[in-house]
């Protein structure tokens, strides 16, 4: 085994910035899936349990929620996106491509949860007359 056959293993640890764009775009993604996933939850408007105040657990529209959402996994689509068009190689060549189809994938999803979110917390809020 040569030094220059050690040196060229040694790229494949390395982070280049596809990658690291890659890993934000994903980041991103799933942090819209996460938030999303919540303000869906939320949105829901659970019925009050009779104790405390009566405003229960859903007491929230999920609206601003949801918006985060929805921009987090736009974000996490372009950025991906932009991996994707800029690699120069395929699947496993370092430049983070299969990050970036990762990273739309996960970003599409927290998009649909946070546009599921603020559907649903449109409805909630025209049916308890408050309408925004």
């Amino acid at each position: 085994m040569s030094v220059s056959h050690l040196l060229a293993d040694a790229d494949v640890y390395a982070m280049g910035s596809g990658r690291l764009v890659a890993i934000v775009a994903a980041l991103t993604g799933l942090i819209g899936v996460a938030v999303g996933g919540l303000a869906l939850a939320r949105s829901a408007g659970r019925p009050s349990t009779g104790t405390g105040t009566g405003t229960g657990t859903g007491t929230g529209s999920g609206r601003r929620g949801s918006i985060i959402a929805v921009v987090a996994g736009l974000i996490g689509i372009a950025l991906g996106g932009l991996v994707v068009v800029t690699a120069d190689g395929g699947l496993g060549t370092g430049n983070g491509l299969g990050g970036g189809v990762v990273a739309m994938a996960v970003g599409l999803v927290g998009a649909i949860l946070g546009g599921l979110a603020l559907t649903r917390s449109r409805r909630t809020a025209e049916r308890s007359g408050t309408g925004q």
